[in-house]
């Protein structure tokens, strides 16, 4: 479970893309960019972490973070879930992409959200699954859109036990 109240817990930002997720808390930005809470605490002082559109980033841009790998060799995780909270707002906003990828660094895309989706937290469940033996990892990618203001926020990842 991360709920990035202190660090990112062992996800990591993908070196080949054009922009990183921020760590960050509601009481820092400025009005009409984001989130006016996080999920977890649903206070202004509580973390998440976020893309913005602005203008070191161009429209299409992208960036992208992944979990830990997750092995397949436990027998228990032959399907399990990650369960997660998204906020994305604003007329211009981007896309949320999220991938299941192998140590092969093959890729499926498990989720495809583009555009607003609502000032507000929304939760998703995806069932990860998959063949064989191969370890995976979830990966979460965020695309710049047109709107300066716009941004997309994720809080509170978690993946089931049987994970």
């Amino acid at each position: 479970h991360c709920n990035f109240e202190f660090d990112l817990c062992g996800w990591k930002q993908d070196e080949n893309d054009d922009f990183d997720w921020n760590l960050r808390t509601s009481s820092t930005t400025k009005m009409d960019t984001g989130p006016a809470t996080d999920h977890t605490l649903l206070e202004s002082s509580g973390h998440y972490i976020f893309i913005k559109n602005s203008f070191l980033q161009l429209p299409g841009q992208k960036a992208r973070i992944s979990s830990p790998f997750l092995s397949r060799k436990n027998k228990d995780c032959k399907v399990c879930r990650i369960l997660f909270y998204y906020h994305m707002y604003g007329a211009h906003v981007g896309s949320l992409i999220v991938y299941q990828r192998t140590t092969a660094k093959y890729e499926n895309i498990l989720l495809n959200l583009t555009g607003n989706q609502g000032n507000f937290w929304q939760r998703k469940a995806l069932i990860l699954t998959g063949e064989g033996e191969e370890d995976f990892q979830v990966v979460f990618e965020g695309t710049a859109g047109k709107g300066l203001k716009d941004g997309i926020a994720l809080d509170d990842l978690t993946f089931s036990r049987d994970c």
